[in-house]
């Protein structure tokens, strides 16, 4: 068994806040994946719209320039995600090894949405720049490579 068949390339990537702010900054990793997801329909991009939010808010801009990309997907925060997302915060509330003052929001939606579904059975990977962000959740991340 080769190494591509034990793991396979990513059929689609989910940008959290910090790729997000890569790609509208014209990150050439991160713009390589959008244009990649326009020659191959079987490869998929999917920005949470909460990290979206949280991009914009850093950087105004961000926002409508992602969302002009047509190979980019938004997902909304239906209510399936709106409960997972809550629950996940309510969890992490008390946790003094984050030592944040702000809840992670945006994290959240991308690790409710980068874990195993019966659409994505082995889930979804995330490219950030914060790969420590998702330790310990089981969930497969990828580091952008800066310019």
């Amino acid at each position: 068994m080769t190494g591509e068949e034990r793991y396979p390339l990513p059929r689609a990537v989910i940008f959290d806040d910090t790729a997000a702010l890569a790609l509208g900054a014209g990150n050439s990793m991160a713009s390589r994946l959008v244009v990649e997801a326009e020659k191959d329909p079987a490869l998929r991009v999917y920005i949470p719209a909460v990290s979206l939010a949280a991009a914009e808010r850093e950087r105004a801009g961000v926002a409508e320039h992602v969302g002009a990309l047509p190979s980019v997907n938004i997902e909304g925060l239906d209510f399936a995600a709106a409960t997972a997302v809550g629950k996940r915060l309510r969890a992490a509330k008390g946790d003094s090894e984050h030592g944040k003052d702000e809840p992670d929001w945006s994290g959240a939606h991308v690790l409710h949405l980068a874990l195993p579904t019966v659409e994505w059975p082995r889930g979804r990977a995330v490219l950030t720049r914060t790969p420590m962000r998702y330790r310990g959740t089981g969930i497969r991340t990828i580091r952008i490579v800066e310019n």
